[in-house]
Parts: C-alpha cells; sequence; structure tokens
C-alpha cells in the first residue's frame, strides 16, 4: 500500500456537500490563502492543523470543505490555475480582435501575459510544489486534461477564434496554436524558475516580439506573413 493510500482513512472525512453561503465562501477563500502559504513553504508535509490556524478557522471547517487535505491540495491548484484575469492583461487580449495594427496588439497584450506571469511568484512556485507532488495527485493531471487547452486560457482562445473568424489569423488547430503561443511566450519563465532563476526584462522582451512575429508568420493571414515585422 502506498504511504498516501495508508494516510486516506486517517485524514479523509467522508463526502458532503460543502457549507455555501457569502460566510462560507470567505472562510473557504482564507483556507486557501493559508494552505497556498503553507503548501509553498512545506510542500505537502504542511498540516491541516497549521492551515487552521492561519485561516482562523476549525480544523472541522477545513475538513467540511475539503474533506481531506489531499482534496484541499487539488483546490488550491485549481484555484491558482482558475485565478482571474488582471483588468490590463483582460483588456489587453480582449481587444486584439479590434486592433488595426495586430502585431503591435498582440505585443502588448503579450507584455502584459508575461508581467501577470512574472509579477506572481507564488503561482510559479506552486508549479514547482506540484511538479514535486505529482506522483500522489495523479487526478491534477486528469482535471488538466479534462478541461481542454483552451480552458486554461479562455479569453486567449476566444481571441484567437474571433480573429480567424475575421480572416487575420488562418488557425487550423487552436488548441495546438494556444501551446506554441505558450511555448513561445510563457514556458521559459516556467522553465527557469524550475531551476530558481529567472528571465531578464532584456531577454523577456526579445523573447516576447520574436515569439510574436515568429507565431504570426506561421498563423498570419497569408497576404500578412511577407510583411516585415514593425
Amino acid at each position: 500500500m502506498s504511504p498516501r493510500n495508508a494516510a486516506t482513512p486517517a485524514t479523509a472525512h467522508p463526502a458532503k456537500q460543502p457549507p455555501a453561503g457569502p460566510r462560507a465562501e470567505a472562510k473557504r477563500q482564507a483556507i486557501v490563502k493559508a494552505a497556498r502559504a503553507l503548501f509553498l513553504r512545506e510542500g505537502f508535509d504542511a498540516s491541516v492543523d497549521a492551515i487552521a490556524a492561519e485561516a482562523g478557522v476549525s480544523k472541522v471547517t477545513v475538513y467540511n470543505h475539503f474533506g481531506s487535505k489531499e482534496a484541499l491540495f487539488v483546490g488550491v491548484v485549481k484555484d491558482s490555475l482558475d485565478a482571474p484575469l488582471d483588468d490590463t492583461l483582460a483588456a489587453a487580449i480582449e481587444g486584439l480582435g479590434d486592433s488595426d495594427d495586430l502585431r503591435e496588439a498582440m505585443v502588448a497584450a503579450a507584455r502584459a501575459w508575461v508581467a501577470e506571469v512574472r509579477a506572481n511568484p507564488d503561482v510559479l512556485a506552486l508549479r514547482n510544489v506540484v511538479a514535486r507532488e505529482l506522483h500522489r495527485f495523479p487526478e491534477l493531471a486528469a482535471a488538466w486534461h479534462r478541461r481542454g487547452t483552451e480552458h486554461h486560457h479562455p479569453a486567449m482562445a476566444r481571441a484567437l477564434r474571433h480573429l480567424a473568424d475575421e480572416g487575420r489569423l488562418e488557425v487550423g488547430d487552436l488548441d495546438v496554436a494556444i501551446l506554441q503561443l505558450y511555448s513561445l511566450l510563457v514556458y521559459p519563465h516556467l522553465v527557469f524558475s524550475a531551476y530558481g532563476a529567472e528571465v531578464d526584462d532584456d531577454l523577456t522582451d526579445r523573447l516576447i516580439t520574436g515569439g510574436v512575429d515568429m507565431f504570426l508568420r506561421h498563423y498570419g493571414a497569408r497576404a500578412d506573413r511577407n510583411r516585415d515585422p514593425a
């Protein structure tokens, strides 16, 4: 029997409907915030007692909301993945379809996107915790797979689909296009952070402008592909 399976009977509580309402939601958010901080600091070894104390709730309240520490860990990760875009990034992405200069608009959106990633070191660090603990939580990979690529960044998916519908991009496979855009713009920061390093400002901007140019050379409307970048 694996260590995780052996621990489950001692920590898991019977599944039931979690508390609802404004007060319950406020407590849930406090639990998630406290758990994120402790999981980042101590990994999955952080105790539920410590999380409850940090959140200012009882241990029973933690279990009422999540049922087990495993479920809480998964909830913290999903909460970070589902975190809403800030206003600057959301506006930049949503405005792509209305732009006269698509390259300029994509560079601006990419800068806002990457700035958000770089400004949230906790999210990067949490991804590294997940990488260490993933063997214990195959459900994280399953949840990621079930949701599908475009659901991880719905605003960008909508923008690319709109641009394709308008004939400004030629996107045959939206899942591939989104992953390629992530790879060009965001993944370098995730890889560097996994080794405790970071991409400096100058290289970040070169990756952004070069990445957008590569993306548009591949997916831009045929009439625009041979144009020199501004």
